[in-house]
């Protein structure tokens, strides 16, 4: 997943520490337990990044703001890694990378009409979709 906008909440301290948002490791509280929660195009409500870093093997956020860039693992949902500094590259955005936790990539996969409804629930998205399996 990636996007161009302006990179998750990222500050540094008076002692010279840099923090971010804790967005994949606590509960999106816009979202989680609350009663009118956006609903996705499959139909469940939207709980946020820590839920996707959650049921992940692991994950690894790369954050590209105008006052720095950084990226960091984490493994089930916790991090593994501190804020690590990364070049800029004249972008800003966030990147999300991960792999999902085995029992869920061996689920019942969608069809590609729930795809392409799912696609068309978002015009902005896109998606790409590699099948690394042997056999």
């Amino acid at each position: 997943m990636a996007d161009n906008g302006r990179g998750t909440a990222t500050r540094v301290d008076e002692q010279g520490q840099t923090a971010k948002k804790p967005i994949m490791s606590t509960k999106d509280l816009r979202f989680f337990d609350f009663p009118d929660a956006q609903l996705l195009p499959d139909g469940h409500p939207r709980r946020g990044m820590s839920v996707v870093a959650a049921l992940s093997d692991w994950l690894v956020h790369t954050n590209r703001r105008h006052e720095g860039s950084w990226t960091q693992r984490y493994e089930h949902g916790v991090p593994v890694t501190d804020l690590i500094p990364i070049a800029e590259d004249g972008t800003t955005g966030t990147t999300v990378l991960f792999h999902p936790q085995e029992d869920l990539r061996t689920a019942a996969q969608p069809s590609a009409s729930t795809l392409k409804r799912w696609a068309g629930s978002w015009p902005q998205l896109s998606t790409e979709t590699l099948d690394r399996r042997i056999g």
